[in-house]
């Protein structure tokens, strides 16, 4: 028995690419809080409460934009860096930040480093894997600067350039990433712009290039040359565009008369509102009407959207487009009597569906244990713990406005979601079991009935 124990417990220790992805975003998280905690740090010069460090760290490295303190005036110039340092390293990975350092040194990248980065873009294989990382450091980098400038021109008309420029570049980098902070001030996100059409329109398209993942982003520049795009892209594509369109349009009508939200706007600021908080939903976090203010149904339908989250390859969570997309085809082809389950007349292998089952009830389970001990620790209407809950697992950051009241049990427990949202439930199981021997056996065949 203790030799069997001895056994298991140096295979956990062998560090395979999910754990050493696991050690590198916890020690990210670590470095970011102790900085975080330094008086340098915050605005007043008086540090930050370690538990409050340790939130905002692991909020930023797993790009979701809970926030226990408010961004623009708890944290000086300098800790607003650190987080958005963290922003960026958790958006694109640190194995893509490290690969980053070895291509401008020149620096060849050696085998394992390459079985890490395929792990950490869920690539099937390491073919191209170098070129996939250079085109997704060189279409993020574009991106945010185009971002940045217009965010940028925008707010010079109500502040002096520099500002300006310093505030685009937080935002645009905040929200390509899906992280959602925001350095407005008060808790205000995006709710002084909801009636302005550029900031609207500017950060709708950041939330929307992050999310749909690198991987789509490629097959859609090498669009014009290869005429053509993989099942993978048309699926994420279809799955993303969908979703953004039946969200804004449930949003837009339980709101429409809601004098809280969206009520005192017009037709075209009701519209930009709506479209806003689906895209929101997306993983990145930022609102433009106070979220705690909207009706239970659509609270309840935006939990649904964080939960399902952006597509595989991105800056965002949740349990992805495409894992949604395959268990809605699987589910009609159950129901049309088909034993293929195909999408755009390619077929799906069962793994796939069995994969994408396994990562949905592995995530509901996550999300109802934390949402279960959430509700023991917290006397909260259990609507808003569980959105808070579905928020920090989908590295959302959306929020009913309860989470800088937690107490500090409850903080741990969104950061370990926020933790275990970012790396995907996959990973963190594959890194936890110790290394399977292949069977050499197949049990008898059996049947239950289902149903």
């Amino acid at each position: 028995m203790m030799q069997a124990l001895k056994r298991q417990l140096k295979q956990l220790l062998i560090l395979s690419p999910p754990r050493i992805l696991i050690a590198g975003f916890a020690l990210i998280i670590f470095i970011g809080s102790l900085l975080l905690m330094q008086p340098f740090a915050t605005a007043d010069g008086a540090g930050t409460r370690w538990i409050d460090a340790l939130f905002t760290a692991t909020s930023a490295a797993c790009v979701t934009g809970l926030v226990v303190v408010d961004t623009g005036t708890h944290y000086s110039t300098a800790g607003q860096v650190i987080i958005l340092i963290l922003i960026q390293i958790g958006g694109l990975g640190f194995m893509t930040m490290a690969t980053l350092f070895s291509l401008v040194l020149r620096k060849r990248i050696s085998l394992k480093e390459r079985l890490l980065l395929q792990e950490a873009m869920n690539q099937g294989s390491m073919e191209g894997i170098v070129r996939l990382i250079r085109r997704v450091l060189l279409y993020s980098f574009v991106i945010e600067a185009c971002g940045a400038l217009l965010y940028a021109i925008r707010f010079m008309y109500e502040m002096p350039p520099g500002r300006a420029l310093y505030l685009g570049v937080f935002h645009a980098i905040s929200m390509f990433n899906n992280a959602g902070f925001d350095i407005m001030g008060d808790y205000r996100s995006m709710t002084e712009y909801v009636n302005d059409p550029l900031i609207n329109l500017v950060t709708v398209t950041l939330i929307i290039l992050g999310g749909l993942g690198f991987i789509v982003l490629s097959d859609l520049m090498d669009f014009r040359r290869k005429r053509r795009l993989t099942l993978h892209s048309k699926v994420v594509l279809l799955a993303s565009g969908g979703l953004v369109a039946i969200g804004a349009i449930v949003i837009f009508l339980f709101e429409f008369a809601n004098a809280k939200t969206m009520g005192p706007l017009d037709l075209g600021g009701k519209l930009f509102a709506s479209l806003f908080q689906s895209v929101a939903t997306r993983t990145a976090g930022p609102n433009s009407v106070d979220i705690g203010a909207m009706t239970q149904a659509s609270l309840f339908f935006m939990i649904i959207l964080m939960f399902i989250g952006a597509s595989p390859g991105s800056t965002g969570g949740g349990i992805k487009t495409t894992t949604f997309t395959a268990l809605a085809a699987a589910m009609w082809a159950m129901l049309r009597g088909k034993e293929d389950i195909v999408l755009f007349r390619s077929r799906l292998a069962k793994e796939r569906i069995l994969k994408a089952l396994t990562i949905t009830m592995l995530s509901i389970a996550i999300v109802l244990l934390g949402a279960m001990i959430l509700s023991t620790l917290e006397d909260r209407d259990f609507l808003r713990i569980l959105f808070e809950t579905v928020s920090a697992f989908g590295t959302v950051g959306l929020s009913t406005g309860i989470t800088p009241g937690l107490h500090d049990a409850s903080k741990i427990v969104l950061s370990m979601m926020m933790f275990a949202g970012r790396l995907g439930p996959l990973t963190m199981a594959y890194a936890l079991r110790p290394k399977q021997s292949k069977e050499s056996y197949k049990h008898p065949e059996g049947k239950i009935i289902i149903g």
